[in-house]
């Protein structure tokens, strides 16, 4: 069993409608959609936007369905200038930026009840999704670190500070909650993010133009790696 995690109805409505069998059951307030897609046995939801959303349904789903691998799915801003809109982001490990009890001693993203700053992804489904991308005409993929936080990033000083304190590059606000999640139950996650944004001072209108872009790539990478774990 697989659990495919998307914040936003633009980033899972279209991978729900693709699974074949579907049963649905709400379950704490997250409508989950079970199935077959792609040959692989899945259930998929909308967990909400920010790290407290995702975090609740992603336990929810561990609780109740018990997957082995999680993935999380969407889209999120470039942190990376090699990373343009419709490209992919492959976290191999995420971070939580907004993270930060560095005023009592701690390194800024340190969570401390786990004592982790960050939290690594599958390898295996990190080499499938990268190969998946690189066979993906006009898409360039790249493998690195993810920094999600309570907040849309839309400022180059902000964009800045997380690249210099963790060389992420992709920011989003769910993927740090989910993997989170993931490690304390001890199931396998990956985090993948198509490019909508530059995560600077022109965001709001890049991602407004191209999110449906985004959203539709990390859709079709995302079911083309189906047919592959």
């Amino acid at each position: 069993m697989i659990g495919i995690l998307g914040a936003m109805s633009v980033e899972i409505d279209e991978i729900k409608s693709r699974i074949e069998g579907k049963t649905i059951e709400t379950v704490g307030g997250f409508e989950f959609v079970k199935g077959m897609l792609r040959g692989k046995e899945v259930v998929a939801a909308e967990c909400g936007i920010g790290k407290v959303n995702a975090a609740v349904c992603a336990q929810t789903l561990i609780l109740t369905y018990k997957p082995d691998l999680v993935i999380n799915v969407g889209v999120g801003g470039s942190l990376n200038p090699a990373l343009r809109y419709g490209d992919m982001a492959i976290a191999d490990r995420v971070v939580q930026h907004d993270f930060d009890t560095s005023p009592i001693g701690d390194s800024v993203g340190l969570v401390a009840t786990v004592n982790k700053t960050y939290f690594d992804c599958d390898p295996e489904t990190v080499a499938c999704v990268k190969a998946v991308a690189d066979e993906m005409e006009g898409i360039h993929a790249m493998v690195g670190t993810i920094a999600s936080g309570d907040q849309f990033v839309a400022d180059a000083a902000v964009k800045a500070r997380i690249v210099k304190n963790f060389g992420a590059i992709s920011c989003e606000m769910e993927g740090g909650a989910i993997s989170h999640a993931c490690y304390l139950a001890g199931v396998k996650c990956a985090v993948i993010r198509s490019i909508s944004d530059n995560a600077d001072d022109g965001s709001t209108s890049d991602y407004g133009q191209f999110v449906k872009l985004a959203a539709e790539h990390s859709t079709e990478v995302l079911c083309r790696v189906m047919e592959r774990l």
